[in-house]
């Protein structure tokens, strides 16, 4: 590799001195290396931090300075971009990133410059609304999770999978998870840990108000469609990576499904997913 884009998060503490170090050391190699913070004002132009127009043509590799938050964001936001990603933590966990905060950066910029590297495809997700005003979409790598969106009161929702109806819930919400997203919030509901090389979606609710509420493992050519009974007035809404969210009105449905667009991540560590597990879980 030799065409680089850095992402930082400004409101991790570090973030500019690494990226100037950064870009100084790719340049040094004679790699190029272009980059941006991240921007919440994009949203109001259609994008969520960072506009992919600015992208230029040529890049091979996206580097996020952030967390894992920051590593999902540049996913969601560059998924037409179709570009390799790779991560430095500057927050807690950094489950996602490959280089953690204090570790050697030079020996990561080193591998992706003499491509010591293997690529990992991560499945995303497509959520629909659908209603009688027209379709509403967004896309997420971790989940896409059905909550209320004011008051506390627990919501009824009609699950059915592929048209077959499967369950009414009482809960707080109902997650649909992928294999990366099994470790977020899925795992705090009580959902179930998957290898990120499956291809499949986890369902989970929330604080279900059931004795036998339990999660349901769905292939990937499942499309999930939920539909909210209405209570009252009470609103609802889709929350994507638990950042972009999307009302639901009366008689709309929320239908989730694999989507075509996928997520690369750039593994340098042969590390086995359940020691990385290991490591990352062990101090919480």
């Amino acid at each position: 590799m030799k065409y680089f884009y850095l992402i930082g998060n400004p409101t991790k503490c570090g973030t500019e001195k690494l990226a100037g170090q950064i870009t100084a050391y790719l340049k040094a190699k004679g790699a190029v290396c272009w980059g941006s913070p991240q921007r919440r004002e994009l949203e109001s132009r259609g994008h969520g931090y960072t506009d992919p127009g600015d992208i230029p043509e040529e890049t091979e590799c996206v580097i996020t300075l952030g967390g894992d938050g920051t590593l999902i964001q540049a996913a969601r936001d560059l998924v037409s971009c179709r570009l390799p990603m790779i991560g430095i933590n500057m927050g807690t966990m950094g489950y996602l990133t490959q280089i953690a905060r204090g570790e050697d950066y030079m020996s990561m910029l080193d591998a992706l410059l003499e491509d010591h590297y293997r690529l990992e495809r991560r499945m995303m997700l497509d959520g629909i609304i659908r209603g009688s005003k027209g379709e509403k979409r967004g896309i997420a790598l971790n989940e896409i999770v059905l909550t209320r969106q004011d008051v506390m009161h627990p919501l009824k929702l009609d699950v059915y999978v592929n048209g077959v109806f499967l369950n009414q819930y009482g809960a707080d919400g109902m997650i649909v998870a992928t294999p990366t997203g099994s470790t977020a919030y899925n795992l705090s509901a009580g959902g179930p840990i998957v290898t990120p090389a499956a291809r499949l979606m986890a369902l989970t609710p929330i604080c279900s108000h059931s004795l036998y509420a339990r999660s349901i493992i769905l292939s990937n050519q499942d499309v999930v469609t939920i539909r909210p009974r209405q209570t009252g007035g009470q609103k609802q809404m889709a929350v994507f990576d638990g950042d972009q969210t999307l009302g639901l009105g009366e008689l709309e449905s929320l239908e989730i499904c694999e989507s075509e667009s996928f997520t690369t991540l750039i593994q340098l560590k042969n590390i086995s997913f359940l020691e990385n597990l290991r490591s990352k879980m062990n101090p919480i």
